[in-house]
């Protein structure tokens, strides 16, 4: 008797069969809302992300807008050149061309007569010195020292803190070395109007004669030559006269 009330209709079964899947749906439905894991793929997406980040900024070998400067070492006369080959040289090996751009001697192109030929050499501008141009935040500490140790130098202008020439000064100086280069040779011992020369060239060769008028820009000479008695203008270039000892 007590199976027959325990066993349920079939509208009842099917009412209860409902319930339990709509139980069932609300658990999966409440485990996904709360217990959820991210899918792997996700991950890999974000950490990609981030691995994309830009990358710091390398920073450079000098402050963003400095500028070199030049700067004067004094030296031994007579010994610029081989020192700047020293430098040269300790600039190469130490790696120091980054920041040391150019060392210079300053020079001009001269020349003087010689038993009538033209004999071209080179003058020093600043006997004793020697221009560095190099990055101000690097030029200190062993650097200088470094230089400075090179035999027959002396130090630079404000010794172990090296004081940067005058903008104008460095154009000025500068200036005159790219004029010499262009301009061509100069004479080392310039003619002086009024000064007595003689004539070693041409049909006045041997005659001696005062200096009227010099024309460096085109290397002549307006020469005053005692002919008969009477003195007669000649005009002369420089390779055709040298001066009276």
């Amino acid at each position: 008797m007590s199976e027959e009330k325990d066993k349920l209709s079939p509208e009842e079964e099917e009412e209860l069969q409902a319930s339990s899947e709509q139980e069932e749906f609300d658990v999966e439905a409440d485990e996904e809302e709360f217990d959820f894991e991210p899918d792997v793929d996700d991950i890999d997406e974000e950490e990609e992300e981030e691995s994309e980040a830009p990358a710091l900024p390398v920073l450079p070998k000098k402050p963003a807008g400095e500028e070199s400067k030049w700067y004067s070492l004094r030296v031994i006369s007579g010994k610029e050149r081989k020192i700047k080959e020293r430098i040269d040289l300790e600039v190469k090996r130490s790696g120091w061309d980054s920041f040391i751009s150019q060392v210079l001697v300053p020079t001009e192109k001269v020349y003087k007569i010689r038993g009538g030929k033209k004999v071209i050499s080179e003058r020093n501008i600043l006997p004793g010195y020697i221009l560095v141009e190099a990055l101000p935040s690097k030029l200190s500490g062993e650097i200088v020292q470094s230089i400075t140790n090179i035999p027959n130098v002396i130090h630079f202008l404000g010794r172990n803190q090296p004081i940067p020439m005058r903008t104008a000064e460095a154009n000025r100086l500068l200036g005159k070395v790219d004029e010499s280069q262009d301009a061509g040779e100069s004479l080392i011992e310039p003619f002086i109007v009024g000064e007595t020369v003689k004539i070693i060239d041409g049909p006045f060769s041997e005659f001696v004669g005062d200096i009227q008028e010099v024309n460096e820009e085109k290397k002549k000479l307006k020469v005053i030559v005692k002919i008969f008695g009477r003195g007669t203008e000649v005009e002369l270039n420089f390779m055709q006269v040298e001066k009276q000892a």
